[in-house]
């Protein structure tokens, strides 16, 4: 079978098989090709969308304190709200990865952005802490399916020597939706309370769903296996500036030639379970890390007598640094790969959590919250790296399914949060707090060693497009071991 790259769709040329069909591998299209404006704004609106997820899914965490004292209740009992939340987060990545490979990576997008926006503006009505959790749970199933079906969207929009570098961005969102949420939170809870803070949370993401409807194509590669789709495909990659003959037909060739089965099971094949468990053990122990913060580090630091104001910047902190480490992260990425950056940031997570036992609250809450910066810099740059990571390994057709289960199985350690946080704080206050922490990062660091598939340097270069270089660098785009690895 003839099938023609980028150079040729671009030149107007269209190889024709023998029985007249003209034939285009959707992967040489894009992974070869430019980067244009069209390509750029999916990109754009798949982060506004993880920037609103981080938004919502962190206002839970600055509202706490002031929801526990106008009810008159405890922390413990107030962590199932919490734990509602994430549940549905875990149940929403989980769905959204199977929905999104069947009924396409856009609607998932959008579903998950309307789903999360309208249950926050309802929380601003709740009566109890009953009525939170449960609309918890249900944002929670928006703003864990808008995640990877976002993060899914940007791998397959941008070219191959790209990804790295634009997935880790995207990922990079939900550190800053926080920070936002943080500095949004600082001048409305003190004016309005914390029922307006959901009122106006809400409406945000249910505008921009308004705007996604309009603005937001599906994937190239989804469309790519739906012959019924097609025409719709021709007409999206004119405007992604690669004009494509009528009548054509579309195969990706890479992803063909390294997918052996369709669905979950696919993730245990052979070469792919033992990164599929690792991956699996990494997000758990990552998230655990980010969620103790992101529900309970205002909450913890206000038990150290600190005050609110000052407490709620300790978490806009913590989500600053992750903007900075997983920008640097993925810049580093494109010299030494994924192997030894990740395991150094995990590393340096945990010291700097032990570091800040040390510390005296009262007496140095300004290096106190400076240390929860640079804690936050490291584990967000090992959470937005683990989004590309699944994204590397798996091919497309299980590639929302991957990322998805990775997330999902994550989220049970962002449950575990939700009262080990309240448990370890009323126990042993903020040593408990810190010693979990950095322990966590030290598993996180283990399971990474066993990974096999990390991200080579190759990947977030210029891959060649031709030549003996360029078929070797589409060997190890597609099968994800290098060839020494062999």
């Amino acid at each position: 079978m003839n099938t023609i790259s980028v150079r040729a769709a671009l030149g107007a040329a269209s190889p024709v098989e023998p029985g007249g069909d003209r034939v285009a591998d959707i992967g040489s299209l894009l992974d070869d090709g430019p980067f244009t404006r069209m390509q750029k704004l999916v990109v754009l609106l798949a982060a506004l969308s993880i920037v609103l997820d981080g938004f919502d899914g962190q206002l839970i965490g600055f509202a706490i304190p002031l929801m526990i004292q106008e009810w008159g209740i405890s922390r413990e009992a107030f962590a199932p709200a919490v734990a509602a939340g994430l549940i549905g987060m875990g149940i929403g990545s989980a769905c959204a990865g199977l929905f999104a490979d069947r009924f396409g990576r856009r609607t998932a997008v959008v579903a998950s952005v309307f789903l999360f926006g309208s249950a926050t503006c309802a929380i601003g009505l709740a009566p109890d802490a009953l009525t939170v959790a449960l609309l918890r749970f249900v944002a929670g199933l928006g703003i864990g399916g808008a995640l990877p079906s976002a993060t899914t969207m940007t791998a397959e929009f941008t070219p191959a020597r790209r990804r790295t570098v634009a997935v880790t961005a995207t990922i990079v969102c939900v550190p800053l939706g926080g920070m936002l949420a943080g500095l949004f939170s600082a001048h409305i809870l003190p004016l309005y309370g914390w029922r307006m803070l959901f009122f106006l949370g809400g409406a945000l993401p249910l505008a921009l769903g308004f705007l996604l409807l309009v603005a937001l194509p599906e994937s190239p590669r989804f469309l790519a296996r739906r012959p019924g789709r097609w025409k719709e495909l021709g007409r999206l990659l004119g405007r992604m500036e690669r004009p494509m003959a009528s009548g054509m037909r579309y195969i990706d060739a890479l992803e063909q030639a390294k997918e052996k089965q369709d669905g979950f099971r696919a993730l245990f094949a052979p070469g792919y379970g033992r990164d599929t468990l690792a991956i699996w053990v990494a997000f758990f122990m990552c998230l655990t890390a980010v969620y103790s913060a992101f529900s309970w580090l205002p909450t913890m630091l206000l038990s150290e007598g600190l005050p609110l104001a000052v407490a709620g910047s300790g978490l806009t902190a913590y989500n600053l640094g992750g903007v900075i480490g997983a920008l640097v992260c993925a810049s580093v990425m494109t010299r030494w790969g994924s192997f030894w950056p990740l395991l150094v940031c995990c590393a340096a997570g945990a010291a700097s959590a032990f570091a800040m036992l040390a510390l005296d609250a009262d007496r140095q809450s300004a290096l106190l919250i400076f240390g929860f910066g640079v804690h936050g810099l490291f584990v967000n740059a090992v959470q937005s790296t683990l989004y590309a990571l699944c994204a590397y390994i798996y091919p497309t057709s299980v590639r929302a399914t991957g990322t998805a289960s990775a997330l999902a199985f994550g989220r049970l350690g962002a449950i575990l949060s939700a009262f080990a946080g309240a448990g370890v704080i009323s126990l042993s206050g903020a040593q408990g707090y810190l010693i979990l922490l950095g322990t966590v990062m030290l598993l996180a660091l283990l399971a990474l060693t066993q990974v096999r598939r990390h991200i080579p340097v190759a990947w977030g270069r210029q891959v060649p497009a031709g030549g003996a270089d360029g078929r070797a660098g589409e060997r190890l785009l597609a099968t994800g071991v290098r060839e020494e690895e062999r």
